[in-house]
């Protein structure tokens, strides 16, 4: 679920006037053209792929699934591997879009935690077209210094009386995502991050709309540096984003409210039309070498799902991080987010647009 502004790829593509992206290598070397998340993945792993299997990488960025998906629906450009989100993955198997993973060919499979091959399973029974590649949390990160009270709930984005209390009206930083702010605002009502319930989805909306007079701004990637600053005491944020904020204030603190959340996992895809499937499974089977996905952890401080790079971090307070490897009772308290229909995705849609639109 990683949502940091995708960055301008200048040197290794190029856009030909017919809009389809081409690799920069000469001599008819051997291509792989990838799809991912900005500031994704450690730019050392690329090299390391480059040098060992002698394959070239295009790498290309989105910002949210929902870029991605018209891309590998339409076909206007053929990537070979792609890394969406759980519910995204979902949709893309239903759709057909996506090919089985030939797991003789991706041995380092074996490095993944049984544990999230299970979770994945929730939306790809049998982890038959995805392997994860990282994971994490949607909490809240609160600076200790500027609030008075403890924050355990999802309450503290919404009660007035406990926001006036601690003296942040008009300083909240709101996740600007649909699936995002209305599973904090139905985890917060009693309700499935889930549901298909149009009066829970309604009760939600109005939910956000009262909320909108304490929020500052809806963002994203930019919550990071706000909060790093001082700028904001509070806002919501993902786990992985969180641990880089603590290490450069230390004076911040991530909860998963106590009502629940989302808990998210990415995977490596192969599209249907993927032109090299054989080099696509040589890179997920690089991304699940443990000492591969120990860099592309200490990277981007994304939680990673591979136990045999876990067992490599040095850094005991990162090893041992709850934000990073969150309790069981944390994780049994959330819930990965599945696809609803397009039906739904229109509703959800509808509703963030009413939120977005109301006046303060």
């Amino acid at each position: 679920m990683k949502r940091i502004t995708a960055l301008l790829l200048l040197c290794s593509l190029i856009l030909t006037s017919t809009g389809v992206i081409t690799g920069c290598s000469k001599n008819n070397t051997p291509k792989i053209l990838v799809y991912n998340w900005g500031e994704y993945i450690d730019p050392d792993v690329v090299k390391l792929f480059e040098k060992e299997t002698g394959i070239k990488v295009v790498m290309s960025y989105f910002e949210q699934n929902e870029d991605m998906y018209p891309v590998i629906k339409t076909g206007s450009q053929k990537y070979d591997v792609v890394c969406p989100s759980d519910y995204m993955i979902e949709k893309m198997i239903g759709e057909g879009l996506l090919t089985k993973i030939d797991y003789n060919n991706v041995p380092n499979i074996k490095n993944i935690d049984p544990a999230y091959l299970k979770s994945a399973e929730q939306f790809d029974p049998g982890n038959q077209y995805s392997v994860p590649y990282c994971w994490g949390t949607v909490g809240i990160l609160y600076n200790k210094t500027m609030i008075k009270e403890p924050i355990d709930s999802w309450g503290a984005l919404f009660d007035k009386d406990f926001i006036k209390r601690n003296g942040y009206t008009g300083d909240l930083l709101m996740i600007n995502s649909v699936r995002d702010a209305f599973a904090i605002a139905l985890s917060y009502l009693g309700y499935s991050i889930n549901t298909t319930d149009e009066a829970q989805i309604e009760e939600a909306k109005k939910l956000l709309q009262a909320q909108k007079p304490l929020v500052d701004a809806y963002v994203v990637d930019q919550v990071r540096d706000k909060m790093i600053g001082g700028d904001n005491p509070i806002g919501v944020i993902y786990s992985g984003e969180a641990i880089f904020t603590q290490r450069e204030n230390p004076d911040l603190e991530y909860v998963v409210p106590k009502e629940g959340s989302n808990v998210w996992i990415d995977g490596w895809v192969i599209p249907k039309n993927a032109p090299n499937k054989e080099y696509a499974e040589k890179w997920i089977n690089f991304m699940c070498d443990p000492e591969i996905a120990l860099k592309n952890f200490n990277y981007i401080t994304y939680s990673t799902p591979n136990k045999a790079a876990r067992e490599l971090i040095k850094d005991k307070d990162i090893k041992d991080s709850p934000i990073a490897f969150p309790a069981q009772d944390v994780l049994d308290r959330c819930t990965t987010y599945h696809y609803l229909g397009e039906n739904m995705d229109a509703l959800y849609i509808k509703k963030w647009n009413e939120v977005k639109s109301t006046n303060k």
